[in-house]
């Protein structure tokens, strides 16, 4: 067997394992189609008359803009408790002493003197928490797919219909500063920006400082119309610390300085919005779907009047998506083509002086503009293609069909209104949650050509050549070391786990600009163990030698011909280890396929158990904090150890070829 047609053959069924990881990771993981759409001024979501006259009206669109400019001040990793008021002592109770607690004052003061003017919500955020992928969902109302938390690393421009492309294709000046991910996401849509480089996790003042000198000066000199700050320092405050270390009061002692500035500067016809992107666990990481890292805050103020009613007990929980809908309408622009959000009605209620009833029709109408977008959406996506469960679309259809008739019977007949419109906003309210959860559910849906083509992987033919047969215990001990080494030295398959600090290993002071290479460190040193015993996995060859007795052994010989024995003394030796791999060369190419053929299918079947536990468990409350995230390393894993492999099989074919080299010159000395 030649060289060339082992390697080949190993590198054709590597393909057909990785052909099946990526049809199952497209049939599995969130997935969906991007649509180039976008929603226009021109172009209203659907039939009938823009509430309140909007058409005609300076700055309207689909709805006429309550404000002129909006502040949003994007603190990384602000976990919901973060901003969450302290509450009095109460007696009896031991006292609670954490260092991130009330810490950011400012906001409880706001909404105990001003509670018509401002509001805090608990806002949950979609798994996975990175920051890429929260920054999409907070511009484009949409959710991204899960599988992008690679692309963390290596952002790129969204191509979805977006809150700063609306923002831009209206005239509006957007100005931002801080975290240089928006300059990959959005190139050259920002009239003024000043970016700083994000991935130095040790650094907690070089992004928040930079921001800091160009804020204020950028607010009072009224050259903008959306102001955007997106402050690091928390999020890396809690990788580098955690959140329970005193530097995290000091950065959100910072950030309350800073909201506390910012009010004071405010006019009437100006939005302040604080959001967290995401949370963090109790270590300082993110990525998952914990309780601590889905809970983020969001907090909206305005010098004048926003609510007509004081603030629950308890901050209410919204998606985190429902921001984008409900920021496109307060400014008057078109809701982006591809959200499923639901606006935050409560925003559109009018003053503490608005009547009820003018209230509620204000509500019922953001609600109507909404659902009629999320309608226009799911229509067009369902006829792109077939992810949608076309039982499901259709219920949701005939959902806001009615829910639509009543509003337009709403508006012909205010005589009845008053009864019909709790009615009325109750349906579009279903109907916008029901087409949410329809997507999150249609786009986590399973594939079973992933386990067809490893049944066709696991039916290849394993022979057995001869005397170099490593037995199957060894190469599944083998495959498994490199798995307890995985767990040994301190990695997890969760994304939190990941040693984040090894992309600095020998680069204390960061690494600029570049972005593969901190990638290719931390990778380099999450799948050490499998690529090392990969690479070393044809030393098992030395398997069946290394099980021999010391000492030479006899030959064994056929009754009758012991005196030609005892004659030919010189013949009964037989050579030891790894020498007899010389007796039988014509086995030895054989025997490193049948090897690497043995540990590509223990390794098949260690990521076919995880596709399996993650398409039984899909619709399990841990799918995306335990079953996918296990799958996705099992595939890295999977493809690193195969390469390992083919490199590892190739070194000793040429290890071998320059020993029977050498033994061909030798026995050529020999004879001469």
């Amino acid at each position: 067997m030649q060289k060339a047609s082992v390697l080949l053959f190993l590198a054709w069924v590597c393909f057909i394992f990785y052909a099946g990881i990526a049809l199952f990771t497209s049939g599995f993981l969130l997935t969906r189609l991007e649509l180039t759409n976008c929603s226009s001024c021109q172009e209203p979501p659907g039939p009938g008359s823009l509430p309140w006259g909007s058409q005609g009206k300076p700055g309207a669109c689909w709805m006429a803009s309550r404000f002129s400019r909006v502040v949003l001040v994007l603190i990384d990793a602000l976990r919901f408790d973060f901003a969450q008021p302290q509450h009095s002592h109460v007696p009896g109770e031991p006292p609670v002493s954490l260092p991130f607690l009330g810490k950011l004052s400012s906001l409880q003061r706001i909404l105990e003197t001003q509670p018509h003017h401002a509001r805090l919500y608990r806002s949950q955020v979609d798994p996975p928490t990175t920051t890429m992928q929260r920054l999409k969902a907070l511009t484009t109302g949409s959710l991204p797919t899960f599988i992008d938390a690679g692309s963390n690393f290596a952002s790129h421009a969204i191509v979805e219909d977006n809150l700063i492309k609306q923002l831009t294709s209206t005239g509006r000046r957007v100005v931002f500063m801080g975290d240089d991910t928006w300059k990959d996401l959005f190139p050259g849509a920002f009239s003024k920006a000043f970016f700083f480089p994000s991935f130095n996790v040790r650094d907690l003042d070089t992004v928040d400082n930079g921001i800091l000198e160009h804020l204020y000066p950028t607010m009072d000199s009224g050259e903008w119309d959306v102001l955007i700050a997106h402050f690091l320092g928390v999020d890396h405050c809690g990788h580098k610390h955690g959140p329970h270390h005193p530097e995290m009061a000091k950065k959100l002692s910072q950030m309350d300085q800073v909201i506390q500035g910012l009010v004071e500067r405010l006019e009437n016809d100006t939005l302040l919005v604080v959001a967290g992107d995401h949370g963090m666990t109790t270590n300082g990481d993110h990525g998952g779907d914990s309780e601590l890292e889905v809970s983020a805050a969001l907090f909206l103020y305005s010098p004048t009047a926003l609510f007509p009613s004081t603030p629950p007990e308890e901050p209410e929980v919204i998606p985190q998506v429902s921001l984008v809908p409900t920021l496109a309408l307060l400014l008057g622009l078109p809701i982006p083509f591809g959200n499923i959000g639901e606006v935050m009605a409560e925003l559109f209620s009018g003053g503490e002086d608005s009547q009820p009833h003018s209230s509620a029709l204000a509500q019922a109408s953001a609600l109507h503009l909404n659902a009629q977008q999320v309608s226009r959406f799911l229509h067009t996506y369902s006829a792109a293609t077939q992810d949608l469960q076309a039982k499901e679309l259709h219920q949701l259809q005939n959902l806001f069909s009615k829910a639509s008739a009543d509003y337009q019977w709403l508006l012909q007949s205010p005589n009845g209104a008053e009864a019909t419109l709790p009615t009325v906003i109750a349906e579009l309210q279903q109907f916008l949650r029901g087409a949410r959860a329809m997507c999150i559910e249609s786009w986590a849906r399973f594939s079973l050509s992933f386990l067809l083509l490893h049944l066709l992987a696991a039916g290849i033919p394993i022979t057995t050549p001869g005397p170099f047969t490593v037995p199957w215990r060894a190469v599944s001990a083998w495959a498994l070391m490199a798995t307890q080494t995985f767990y040994s030295t301190g990695h997890q398959p969760v994304f939190p786990a990941i040693h984040w600090h090894a992309a600095f290993v020998g680069f204390p002071e960061g690494h600029g600009s570049c972005t593969w290479l901190p990638a290719l460190l931390v990778g380099a040193n999450t799948f050490a163990s499998h690529l090392l015993f990969a690479v070393g996995c044809p030393l098992l060859l030395l398997w069946p030698f290394l099980c021999e007795s010391q000492g030479l052994r006899k030959r064994q010989q056929p009754p009758g011909n012991e005196a030609e024995a005892r004659v030919r003394p010189e013949e009964e030796e037989e050579p030891l280890m790894e020498m007899r791999l010389r007796d039988a060369p014509h086995h030895f190419y054989a025997a490193l396929l049948q090897l690497g053929l043995k540990y590509l299918f223990i390794l098949g079947i260690q990521i076919l158990a995880c596709a399996l536990a993650a398409s039984i468990l899909r619709r399990h409350l841990m799918v995306w904090k335990v079953f996918a995230p296990k799958f996705i390393f099992e595939a890295v894993g999977f493809i690193v150890s195969s390469v390992g492999l083919l490199l590892g099989i190739a070194l000793v074919m040429r290890v071998d070829g320059a020993v029977s080299s050498w033994f061909r010159q030798l026995f050529l000395a020999q004879q001469r």
